[in-house]
C-alpha cells in the first residue's frame, strides 16, 4: 500500500510540475510544449477529456523502460525524462563507500538499473560486434570507450566478426527498429542499451555523430561510454559531471567520472 501511495503521489507530483511550466510560459507569452495539458486542468478520475491519451504516451514514452534508457538531448524533453526516471521507480539511489575504508568519505549519485542485473562472473570476458556496413567512423570511438571500462574494471572486452554470438551488438536504427523502443528522430533520443545480459546497443542514425567533439554535432566515444554503462547494469548518475548523467549537449565530451567508477565497483564489489 505504501509503493502505490508514492507512486501516486510521484505522478501526481509529476503532473503539477508540467501545470506549473505551462501556465507559467503563458504567463509570460510564451508557448510551451506541453500546451496540451490545459484541457486537462481540474478533471477528474472517469473525465472524458481530449489530450489525456497525449499524456499517457507523453509518460510512457520519456520513462526509463526496462528496455533500457535513453540518452537524451538537453532540452526541457530531457527535463521530464529525468523526473520520469525517478517517477517509474526504474532505477534506485545509492550512497557510495569509499572502499577500503568504514566511514563513508563522499556521497555518490550512481544507480543501478531496476533488478540489479548484471553480467555473472564468468562472463567479466565479453565479445562485441559491429554488423556488416556499419558506419566506418564508429567503430574506434566504440572500441576506446570499452578499453576505457576494461582499464577501470575486471571486464575485459574484445572485438568479434562473429555478429550473430557476441555478447554486445553495437548498430544505427531508425525509428521503429523492431526493439519495442523506437527512435524519435533528429533532436530526441539519442541512443539506447539493454541491461544485462541483453546486450543490445543502438545508436539513432538520424542524429548527427561525430568521432570529435564539434559543435551541432553528438561524440560518438561519449555516448558510448553512456550506453555501456547500462549494458553493465549502471542507471543514471545525478552529477551533472558523470558520463552516466542522462543528458548531453551537442559537442560535448566526457570521460568516466569518480561517480561511475564508484557505480560499477559497488554493483560488482569489484
Amino acid at each position: 500500500m505504501g509503493t502505490k501511495s508514492l507512486l501516486f503521489f510521484s505522478f501526481t507530483l509529476l503532473i503539477f510540475l508540467m501545470f506549473q511550466v505551462v501556465f507559467a510560459d503563458s504567463k509570460h507569452g510564451n508557448s510551451s510544449p506541453f500546451d496540451f495539458l490545459r484541457h486537462l486542468q481540474g478533471c477528474h478520475k472517469g473525465d472524458n477529456l481530449r489530450d489525456v491519451n497525449k499524456l499517457k504516451k507523453y509518460l510512457e514514452k520519456f520513462g526509463n523502460r526496462e528496455a533500457g534508457c535513453r540518452y537524451c538531448i538537453q532540452d526541457d524533453k530531457a527535463a521530464m525524462r529525468a523526473v520520469a526516471d525517478v517517477v517509474n521507480g526504474t532505477s534506485r539511489m545509492r550512497s557510495g563507500r569509499k572502499r577500503g575504508s568504514k566511514s563513508v568519505h563522499t556521497v555518490s549519485h550512481y544507480t543501478f538499473l531496476s533488478g540489479e542485473p548484471k553480467w555473472p562472473a564468468s562472463k567479466y570476458n565479453l565479445t562485441y560486434a559491429f554488423p556488416p556496413g556499419i558506419r566506418v567512423d564508429a567503430v574506434n570511438p566504440v572500441s576506446r570507450a570499452f578499453q576505457t571500462w576494461a582499464e577501470n574494471t575486471q571486464f575485459r572486452f574484445s572485438r568479434t566478426e562473429d555478429y550473430a554470438n557476441a555478447d554486445i551488438t553495437i548498430s544505427f536504427e531508425s525509428g521503429d527498429h523492431g526493439d519495442g523502443s523506437p527512435f524519435d528522430g533528429p533532436n530526441g533520443a539519442l541512443a539506447h542499451a539493454f541491461p544485462p545480459t541483453n546486450g543490445r546497443f543502438h545508436y539513432d542514425a538520424d542524429e548527427p555523430w561525430s568521432v570529435a567533439a564539434n559543435p551541432g554535432s553528438y561524440h560518438l566515444e561519449t555516448v558510448a561510454l553512456h550506453e555501456i554503462g547500462h549494458l553493465l547494469g549502471l542507471g543514471h548518475s545525478s552529477i551533472e559531471g558523470a558520463v552516466m548523467y542522462p543528458s548531453i549537449m551537442p559537442g560535448e565530451s566526457k570521460g568516466l567520472h569518480g561517480d561511475d567508477i564508484q557505480g560499477i565497483n559497488a554493483l560488482y564489489n569489484f
